[in-house]
């Protein structure tokens, strides 16, 4: 187990070892679990999201980067980027790339996409920085991970989910090749999933009713058995949330339809993922029940540490940049 020098007043492992984490389960589900959920996507595929691409903003690692915008549930016009191939041919690949809470600025790190020849969009979902504000969304990690969490109903975390799936309806619009015939001996899809701590979380909660995404990778997933996260500190949006349990603790009868590792038990494409032994922001226990949780195929990559810098950080990102590229090489081509 790593032993980082850190300033946080608890154990950001939380005292568990690896034996221990790959036995962390998933809480069980209410009995109406996939029937919200499939609800929930069947209203967003009904959405005309509209995707306008904007003037081309940048190109680099073999991608030309455009500014994007596109309608989701509610009627909310968001905005992110959108890379394709810079030598202009088709792509043959295509991947919506969550982020982390906070949202994002610029592609940064998410562009190149793991497979060549792929267009990729990255969205800003609801209330999130820098494209997808909204006046009555707080846009502080703290504050967004508590809107509307008095009900199942109105939590925003549902409708960040919508939004990944409005992008993939956008990507496909925009790419309509990447999607797969319909009907018996039809092409499987050639969509891929890539999200990071909120991305990864979203993603596990929205891959499971959309079968448009033939393979995902899940890094420091968050929302993972929320029922082990409201009992471990941390300095990430779960600790606004357990702040929020102790005055309200009916919120864990919310909270058990938007657990990740509830979710990931319905998930049964491929699935990468890449959870932390040490993490101060998302406590390890829930990324590990994550992946313990997964009904398909599933790889593992073991991250010394999530949401911390420490030495050798740059030779684990570019480790698990391989792992990702070998993982949707044999799973998307």
């Amino acid at each position: 187990m790593p032993a980082f020098a850190h300033p946080f007043p608890f154990d950001p492992t939380h005292g568990h070892t690896l034996d221990d984490l790959l036995t962390t389960p998933a809480p069980p589900p209410p009995p109406d679990f996939a029937t919200f959920w499939q609800k929930r996507y069947t209203a967003a595929r009904a959405v005309a999201t509209a995707p306008v691409v904007g003037p081309l903003e940048d190109e680099r690692d073999g991608q030309r980067v455009y500014g994007v915008t596109y309608t989701s549930v509610g009627g909310l016009r968001l905005g992110g980027w959108l890379g394709v191939p810079a030598e202009g041919e088709p792509p043959a690949h295509g991947f919506v790339i969550g982020h982390g809470y906070g949202g994002r600025d610029a592609p940064g790190p998410d562009l190149p996409p793991p497979l060549p020849h792929s267009a990729t969009l990255l969205p800003c979902v609801r209330g999130m920085a820098t494209r997808s504000r909204h006046p009555r969304i707080p846009a502080r990690s703290d504050a967004h991970v508590l809107h509307g969490i008095s009900s199942r109903d109105t939590y925003v975390i549902a409708d960040c989910v919508a939004d990944l799936w409005c992008a993939a309806s956008a990507l496909l619009e925009l790419f309509p090749g990447l999607a797969a015939a319909p009907g018996p001996g039809s092409g499987r899809p050639r969509l891929g999933y890539l999200g990071e701590s909120l991305g990864g979380g979203l993603g596990a909660l929205a891959l499971p009713w959309d079968d448009r995404f033939a393979a995902a990778h899940l890094t420091v997933p968050t929302f993972g058995n929320h029922p082990l996260r409201l009992t471990l500190p941390c300095t990430g949006s779960g600790e606004a949330v357990r702040t929020y349990h102790r005055e309200h603790p009916e919120v864990a009868d919310v909270l058990r339809y938007f657990d990740a590792a509830t979710a990931a038990a319905h998930l049964r494409v491929p699935t990468l993922t890449a959870p932390a032994l040490f993490d101060p922001a998302v406590p390890p226990p829930g990324q590990f029940a994550v992946h313990n949780a997964l009904a398909g195929p599933r790889d593992l990559h073991v991250l010394a540490a999530g949401h911390f810098a420490y030495e050798g950080i740059s030779e684990q990102t570019q480790a698990l940049s391989k792992a990702s590229r070998a993982f949707f090489e044999r799973t998307l081509t």
